[in-house]
């Protein structure tokens, strides 16, 4: 099993990495479908369904959906150029992406948030279709966003493309049971067979440039998170805090009466500085989710800016450790919170953030594995009830304990020698299997939980 860092950590726009980047991803497939086709096309319908429905409004799945069929992709978003686009659309109700003639297209009528119909492969499905002059539907196609962005067609999830291995790599382990053997046998560290996998599927310098890219956004999305204040977008009024408790952490730094567990707000702020930016649309690395976007940047900051001897030549070996946890994750359960509630998301995110820092502060693969399966236990059967479908309550709050959690678990397994009585692998099935049991109204649906017993005014 391969899953890259660079599938794992992209680049992108918030709130959502499945109900925003997901879509937009979707249409622009569905374009380049157009465009490798014989017919004559003259206008664009679509419809989202389950989750991408339920709380598509509040994740702008709409807009990033009619974006993506003008010709917006995540990883070269553009907001002056999206908001005039969007403009545009709304005045002309037409769309012309490169490469194809001008579309009919009225967002109001043309694109259905159908609540009443959930599509068989995933909560998160959607159907694009292309119509001739006589509004007909010549081409059509089914769409899943099963989280952290990747997307995937009906016929594609049918055929097993989720889990899909690829050419071989040097170390493809697929559980962590697998992974610790092959590590002890080749004496190896995670980061080190993940990066051997790594360099075996493209080239040795564009990967450290790719790594330093990650870092360098998701460092700069902390930066604008922690110097923006304002209200959020969405209706709910909610007030960004982390540019307020981050300035009164830099006034109280040096005074001797500061408490210990101080950290922990710094550590919160880093995370909330991220989702914050998050909610309002800004640029993000998937993390692996948009929702769960704070907690592995946070985790990392706070290495790099609080931990003696922490060196920035060690981020590779951060986001190859993090990377390596997180497939396990993907590919044995699931990252998204529509399908499994936000132990998939945050859970899954404070995992990989653990493991990474438990790496760079010199543990061994046991201690890593320890530390991740520390931070995803006590986080199973958390629930994904956004209120209002926004990504803002309680998600940024919650990224910041997800990052407190992942340093403790960390800190935990570092004190022991990795042995320990529950494996990662047994806290991964069972966060499979209480996704699974868990009810349709905790995941992303925002019709249980905080979501119904919050005013949402």
């Amino acid at each position: 099993m391969f899953l890259s860092v660079f599938d794992m950590f992209k680049v992108g726009i918030g709130p959502s990495s499945s109900h925003t980047m997901g879509p937009m991803v979707a249409a622009a497939r569905f374009l380049d479908m157009m465009r490798a086709s014989p017919f004559e096309f003259a206008g664009l319908k679509g419809s989202l369904h389950g989750s991408l429905a339920f709380t598509g409004v509040g994740h702008a799945t709409d807009r990033a959906t009619i974006l993506g069929l003008a010709g917006f992709v995540p990883d070269t978003y553009d907001n002056d150029k999206a908001e005039a686009a969007l403009a545009d659309i709304a005045k002309t109700h037409t769309v012309t992406p490169d490469g194809l003639p001008t579309l009919q297209f009225d967002p109001k009528t043309d694109l259905i948030f159908d609540y009443d119909t959930n599509l068989p492969g995933h909560a998160n499905g959607m159907i694009l279709m292309a119509t001739d002059a006589q509004g007909d539907v010549i081409l059509r196609q089914v769409f899943y966003s099963i989280g952290g962005g990747f997307v995937l067609t009906e016929e594609e999830l049918a055929e097993g493309k989720a889990t899909d291995e690829g050419a071989p790599v040097p170390f493809p382990f697929k559980s962590a049971a697998e992974m610790l053997e092959m590590a002890k046998s080749s004496g190896k560290s995670i980061a080190e067979m993940k990066r051997a996998n790594e360099i075996a599927r493209g080239c040795a310098d564009s990967f450290a440039k790719g790594c330093a890219r990650l870092w360098d956004v998701m460092n700069a999305c902390i930066e604008r998170g922690l110097t923006t204040d304002g209200i959020l977008p969405g209706g709910l009024k909610v007030r960004r805090r982390a540019k307020g408790i981050y300035d009164a952490l830099m006034a109280e730094r040096g005074m001797n009466l500061t408490a210990p567990h101080t950290i922990n707000d710094w550590m919160s702020v880093y995370a909330m500085a991220v989702n914050e930016e998050n909610a309002a649309g800004g640029q993000v690395v998937t993390a692996p989710t948009n929702g769960a976007a704070g907690v592995l940047p946070a985790v990392l900051r706070y290495y790099l800016d609080h931990v003696p001897g922490a060196s920035e030549s060690h981020i590779e070996d951060f986001l190859l450790t993090a990377a390596a946890i997180g497939g396990l994750v993907k590919y044995n359960a699931s990252i998204s919170g529509a399908e499994a509630g936000c132990q998939a998301e945050v859970g899954s995110a404070s995992a990989m953030a653990a493991a990474g820092l438990c790496a760079v502060m010199g543990g061994t693969p046991e201690q890593v594995e320890n530390a991740a399966e520390i931070a995803l236990e006590h986080h199973l059967g958390m629930t994904c009830d956004p209120v209002a479908g926004l990504v803002q309550v309680p998600c940024i709050e919650r990224n910041g304990l997800g990052a407190i959690k992942a340093v403790s678990a960390a800190s935990l397994s570092l004190r022991g020698d990795g042995e320990h009585f529950v494996p990662l692998d047994a806290v991964i099935e069972t966060m499979r299997q209480t996704g699974h049991d868990m009810h349709e109204k905790y995941k992303e649906t925002s019709l249980g939980g905080l979501a119904v017993n919050v005013p949402n005014c």
